[in-house]
């Protein structure tokens, strides 16, 4: 079976709906690893699988800044990658006592805008979006 996505948006919205799973995750496996071995802490491949989301939205984000013929867009991208990063960097070292809410908030809101932009990207080419029908 081949994959292929699209647009740098259909890769964005699969990586923030996988991320959002990720994170919902998260404390239901803590409760089952704590119950069954005795361990409170994440191990580090799972705390690592949220920074790999986040590499993957970067280049989402900057592939659909590239291609998006929205102006407005380019900075409500950056700014919302910008405060998920800082959102999930902080629950690891914690500057900042925030809800997890927050996480969820901030990976839907780039899922919006990446669903936004995919229904009204208008480019002068077919290479950069999918054609509507």
């Amino acid at each position: 079976m081949k994959l292929t996505i699209s647009t740098p948006d259909s890769l964005g919205i699969i990586a923030g709906s996988l991320c959002m799973l990720h994170c919902m995750a998260t404390p239901f496996l803590f409760v089952l690893m704590a119950g069954i071995s005795g361990i409170e802490a994440a191990p580090g491949w799972w705390i690592s699988i949220n920074y790999f989301f986040l590499v993957i939205a970067f280049f989402a984000v900057y592939r659909s800044v590239k291609t998006t013929s929205r102006s407005f867009m380019k900075p409500l991208f950056w700014i919302s990658w910008i405060a998920l990063a800082f959102v999930m960097i902080n629950e690891q070292f914690v500057w900042i006592e925030l809800a997890e809410l927050y996480s969820y908030l901030m990976a839907s809101f780039l899922i919006a805008l990446h669903l936004y932009n995919r229904k009204y990207c208008r480019c002068s080419s077919n290479s950069c979006c999918a054609t509507s029908t």
